[in-house]
């Protein structure tokens, strides 16, 4: 067993140098109750989140649509270095009995990564939570604040840190995405 980790550990270090790991699993916060995914459907820009080595840039948004083939295309973009950058990716839902767990991919090579809508009103605000387990000694996870605006009241994104807080997600290092000056750039 000693010899699995000093194998894997090397290829994973470059993940949890750009996170903060978490001794034991991943916790299991409760997601939306009664989530209807055609709701949740549309624009979302980034509020707030845990830093990720993957979002380097500034006005960060994200488009949901459904595929004719049932899945979810997932449509990012970012200015990062005065270029808009943009990614497609491809969601699913992963317990029909759940629908508000989705999985997302960006790439046919990697599986799919949890992407759990823990709360929204789908027409302000979403709660966002991804978690990877290592081996179960140990967890990377994000957390976004999403909005269907560029900013939310700081009483709302106060609230939905308490939620997160309060689901046993550790939001003390979140901090504020940059969404000035995008429409200007873009």
């Amino acid at each position: 067993m000693k010899a699995s980790i000093a194998l894997i550990l090397p290829l994973l270090l470059p993940l949890a140098i750009a996170q903060i790991p978490h001794w034991g699993p991943c916790p299991e916060p409760a997601v939306q109750p009664n989530f209807v995914l055609k709701k949740f459907l549309g624009r979302w820009y980034e509020i707030a989140k845990l830093p990720a080595q993957f979002e380097k840039g500034r006005c960060i948004e994200t488009n949901f649509s459904m595929k004719a083939d049932g899945t979810i295309k997932v449509s990012s973009s970012e200015i990062l270095k005065g270029e808009l950058r943009t990614l497609e990716g491809t969601g699913v839902v992963e317990d029909i009995k759940q629908p508000a767990k989705l999985g997302i991919s960006f790439s046919y090579l990697t599986p799919y990564s949890p992407y759990w809508i823990l709360s929204t009103d789908y027409d302000k605000s979403a709660l966002i939570y991804s978690c990877t387990d290592v081996l179960r000694l140990f967890h990377v996870d994000f957390a976004w604040i999403l909005g269907r605006t560029r900013t939310l009241p700081q009483d709302t994104i106060n609230k939905a840190k308490d939620i997160f807080t309060n689901s046993n997600i550790d939001v003390s290092r979140m901090i504020a995405s940059r969404q000035q000056g995008c429409d200007k750039e873009i």
